[in-house]
């Protein structure tokens, strides 16, 4: 009778302690292992049995996790749509939906929503994500990139709201209801920097209600997000397809003197080798809090919006070698750690605590839709070509672009993570806070001194 040979490191040769293993590494959601993954529901159906689930943050570490892995992973397994960022779509909208069906618990969502709106979590996201791939660049490709960047965003732009001004007009819309209630609500910068600064702008100078203009204002600023997720996707897969379009997270190709956006090590930081010890990662933290609080400062002092201010002082220390190679590796160590473990769970908290699904559906008309594309496929387009003939890389450029269509930071998130590209955020703030505010300011100035 013969025999069946059994490879020596096949799962029949292995113990139950090894099997065991094997899973906890295989078989996950997300990050997280399948038996943890199953556990923390079990735990959270029984904190909630109560009729009350604690929203302090450990309980709330584990109900992020769970709730943003899940939607993230389901996602991602989507026929088609999960390879151009359905996952960051998912995690975002899917919870959103869920609330507005009462299909997630109250529960649930009450400690969601107080633990995104008292720890304002976000923040600390965006910051940690910031501060630590500034560090990783290389200080030539840090200047060049932010030097040149501003000319494709302007070039967008300009282009986006002539197609998307054509496109109305041809859907038979009036000029002054496109341009300042469609085509710039997408380029405002997001909901706290653009939509209600601009529903304020038109309540004082249109004399309507703030509430009516943000309704109408609102959705679109979703709509533009929702678009340039799904874009930046595919944008993603085009770079997977021709790689020598892209530089997988660098502007500049090499011919540039710049090798990636991480780069060669700068001079100092070729005097630290190996990985970093805790000590330098808690101090990468630490620094990316504290360049926030300066960030806060500026906002407090001259108006600048604090992720924007916190951006130009770690420009300004990483140009003047402002810490040392220990402390730049630590800072990078962060940045890998939210972008790899903290994304989804914040989506989530993001699509439960300010997503209004209503508004989003509402806006869902053919006329909508078409004009939203049209402006933000423009602009992206136009980024692609303009970044190609100033030699940067036009996927990567092209990612940037879409954020000038995003729902502010949380639509620079969902963006980068769909494009991943997550190392871009520096260029995407850029893109979102200061593209924003200056489309906003222009145009409520014009609004008041040559249109009324």
């Amino acid at each position: 009778m013969a025999t069946k040979n059994i490879p020596a490191d096949s799962p029949e040769k292995k113990s139950l302690k090894e099997q065991w293993w094997h899973i906890l590494d295989t078989w996950k959601v997300g990050i997280i292992p399948l038996p943890l993954f199953i556990l923390c529901g079990v735990l959270i159906a029984i904190e909630s049995a109560g009729g009350r689930l604690s929203s302090d943050i450990v309980v709330m570490v584990a109900t992020l996790a769970f709730f943003g892995f899940a939607c993230g992973e389901f996602g991602k397994r989507l026929p088609v749509v999960g390879k151009i960022g359905a996952a960051a779509i998912c995690a975002t909208f899917i919870p959103s939906a869920l609330v507005f069906y009462e299909v997630l618990p109250d529960i649930v969502v009450q400690a969601t929503t107080k633990f995104y709106k008292d720890t304002n979590i976000l923040y600390l996201y965006i910051c940690c994500i910031i501060v630590g791939s500034i560090m990783s660049m290389n200080r030539t490709t840090l200047i060049q990139g932010f030097l040149r960047i501003f000319v494709p965003m302007l070039c967008g732009e300009i282009v986006g709201m002539l197609v998307g001004m054509g496109v109305g007009l041809a859907l038979g819309l009036e000029p002054f209801q496109i341009f300042f209630f469609i085509i710039l609500p997408i380029m405002a910068g997001g909901v706290g920097e653009g939509a209600i600064p601009l529903s304020i702008g038109y309540a004082a100078l249109l004399n309507m209600d703030q509430g009516v203009a943000l309704g109408r204002v609102l959705p679109m600023v979703m709509l533009g997000s929702l678009t340039a997720i799904i874009i930046a996707g595919c944008l993603n897969q085009i770079g997977k397809r021709y790689p020598h379009l892209t530089g997988e997270g660098q502007l500049m190709p090499e011919s540039e003197n710049t090798s990636d956006l991480s780069g060669p090590p700068d001079e100092g930081a070729k005097l630290f080798s190996g990985p970093p010890d805790m000590g330098a990662v808690a101090s990468g933290v630490l620094l990316a809090v504290l360049l926030y609080m300066v960030g806060m400062l500026g906002h407090k002092f001259i108006g600048l919006p604090a992720p924007v201010g916190m951006l130009f002082a770690a420009v300004l220390v990483k140009l003047v070698h402002g810490v040392s190679p220990r402390l730049l590796a630590g800072s990078q160590m962060v940045y890998k750690f939210f972008q790899t473990a903290v994304t989804y769970p914040i989506l989530f908290a993001v699509g439960v605590a300010i997503t209004p699904w209503q508004e989003l559906v509402n806006a869902f008309t053919l006329t909508n839709l078409l004009i939203i594309f049209s402006t933000v496929l423009s602009l992206v387009v136009t980024g692609f070509f303009v970044g190609k003939k100033l030699r940067m890389h036009p996927v990567d450029v092209a990612i940037i672009s879409c954020c000038q269509s995003g729902q502010g930071g949380t639509g620079d998130v969902a963006i980068l993570t769909a494009g991943n590209r997550m190392v871009l955020m520096p260029f995407a703030q850029i893109a979102t806070r200061i593209g924003g505010a200056i489309n906003v300011s222009v145009s409520l100035l014009i609004l008041g001194n040559f249109i009324i």
